[in-house]
């Protein structure tokens, strides 16, 4: 038996970009060839792709975990990476994106409509995009940046016009059944139905659809019943019909009480969506009159279901009595509620330019330390993520592209001083304020940086630990002050 899933929780993730090439061109007769490493390939994006074939979220509840491909690593001769392929997940037409808080972050309506749900990473530049002339063959390339890793709640929301609604066994499949073409099981017993079911009706020129939610119990806006799982797919519905079993062996039932319950639940019941389930038209269907004593219940309470404001009709599916009428009047409201919309606009690119005086970045203390500092920024972070920590000469580049960005002279306005923690993108630098970063340095080897092998400043770690010595909390170091290592030890100081 084929499952129903409306709302699943799916982790995604996108692909990470291929790494940089660092090479050099090498060729009989031809010395001094010049860098020729490529760039590395972009990381696969994920996508979900509205799909009118997909009616069910099933396919996520089994595999709830999506990747992307990576993007593949620069080659020599100026090869460049290929790129990841984008993963598409098909999703249902209805189907509402949600965070993890409840947030909702799209509604995906229309065949094909597209969101990008993880955006796969750059490529990281080989060292042929790296040549300048102070540095005319790079011994290093960029990393390539890891792919977005997003979790999703996806809720399906059925798009029909009209939702029938009601008691369980008040008739509402039997209903769709011999509107449409819609093959629902009938029984009879009480929530038969489980699932939502969908019908196309059809009546003259107009062609609307019905979604049949399964019945509803005093309590369902909190949990009783099936209620609440299945009462997010009339959100959507133009009109919503109350479907009254007049026939019920219970002596106890009534049907203006049973509509009444019904409505105290939907005006409990809170949406997602930005709709308002009180001003939708209700309709009432007084259903089962080819059984005598259903219709005399129904001529009873037709008045008084009239007089607050109800429009009523009296059916019998087993006969078809007044389903032509019935069938008529929905597609009137139908047709007046899609009249009343505002057209939608048509998808436009819109633009977001960095303001002029944005720096792309902000220096602030770091709470756990009182003499660090956090760098937050875009670009900071994404240089820092690319940035191989095992080549000098990559690490001296950091430098370069921070100084011209203007990190060094922040820093030392918000009172940085040398040897303070400096965290950027999870990385914690020691601050080297006299780095001659931004400035033509002649490169000594391909990998290296001359200016990162000064060691004659102690760093933070080095300071902390002399202060818990001078403080007696720790012992000192093997090679310290008075241990055969004053001349270490002085310098330290």
């Amino acid at each position: 038996m084929s499952r129903f899933v409306d709302r699943v929780a799916i982790h995604v993730a996108a692909g990470n970009g291929g790494n940089g090439c660092a090479s050099v061109h090498r060729e009989k007769f031809k010395p001094l060839g010049g860098p020729d490493g490529g760039n590395g390939g972009r990381g696969g994006d994920v996508v979900l792709v509205v799909d009118s074939s997909v009616h069910t979220l099933l396919d996520f509840h089994y595999r709830p975990h999506a990747r992307a491909t990576n993007g593949r690593q620069g080659q020599g001769g100026h090869r460049e990476g290929a790129a990841g392929q984008d993963l598409e997940l098909r999703v249902p037409e209805g189907t509402v994106v949600l965070s993890p808080d409840g947030e909702v972050l799209a509604d995906l309506v229309g065949e094909g409509t597209r969101l990008v749900a993880a955006r796969g990473g750059r490529g990281g530049l080989g060292n042929a995009a790296l040549a300048s002339r102070a540095r005319k063959a790079p011994g290093f390339a960029l990393l390539g940046e890891p792919g977005e890793e997003r979790d999703f709640v996806l809720e399906l929301k059925s798009v029909a016009d009209v939702g029938l609604i009601g008691f369980p066994s008040a008739g509402k499949s039997s209903l769709i059944a011999v509107l449409s073409a819609a093959r629902p099981k009938i029984a009879d017993y009480p929530f038969t139905t489980l699932v939502p079911n969908l019908g196309v009706v059809t009546a003259g020129d107009k062609v609307f659809t019905v979604a049949d939610v399964p019945g509803l119990i005093p309590g369902a806006s909190s949990g009783r019943g099936l209620g609440l799982d299945f009462l997010r797919h009339i959100e959507r519905c133009s009109v919503l019909v109350h479907v009254v079993d007049c026939a019920s062996e219970e002596i106890d039932r009534d049907p203006v009480a049973d509509i009444e319950a019904i409505e105290r639940e939907l005006a409990e019941y809170t949406p997602s969506l930005d709709t308002d389930l009180a001003s939708r038209p209700r309709v009432v269907v007084l259903n089962k009159i080819d059984i005598p004593d259903g219709r005399a219940l129904a001529e009873m309470v037709e008045e008084e279901l009239r007089a607050k404001g109800h429009q009523v009709f009296a059916v019998s599916t087993a006969s078809r009595e007044g389903l032509r009428e019935l069938t008529f009047a929905l597609a009137a409201i139908v047709e007046r509620d899609r009249a009343g919309r505002e057209a939608p606009e048509p998808t436009r690119l819109v633009l977001h330019p960095t303001a002029v005086d944005d720096s792309g970045f902000e220096v602030v203390r770091d709470p756990h330390d009182a003499d660090g500092f956090l760098v937050r920024g875009e670009r900071p972070e994404r240089w820092v993520r690319q940035t191989d920590f095992n080549n000098g000469e990559a690490v001296g580049y950091l430098a370069d592209r921070l100084a011209r960005l203007g990190v060094e002279d922040e820093l030392a306005k918000k009172g940085a001083r040398p040897g303070s923690a400096v965290t950027i993108g999870g990385v914690t630098f020691d601050w080297e304020p006299s780095t001659p970063a931004g400035v033509a340095v002649t490169m000594m080897s391909r990998g290296e940086d001359p200016r990162l092998d000064r060691t004659d400043r102690p760093t933070a770690a080095e300071r902390k630990s002399a202060k818990r010595v001078r403080r007696g909390i720790e012992e000192p170091p093997p090679g310290g002050p008075g241990e055969d290592g004053g001349e270490a030890g002085e310098a330290r100081r």
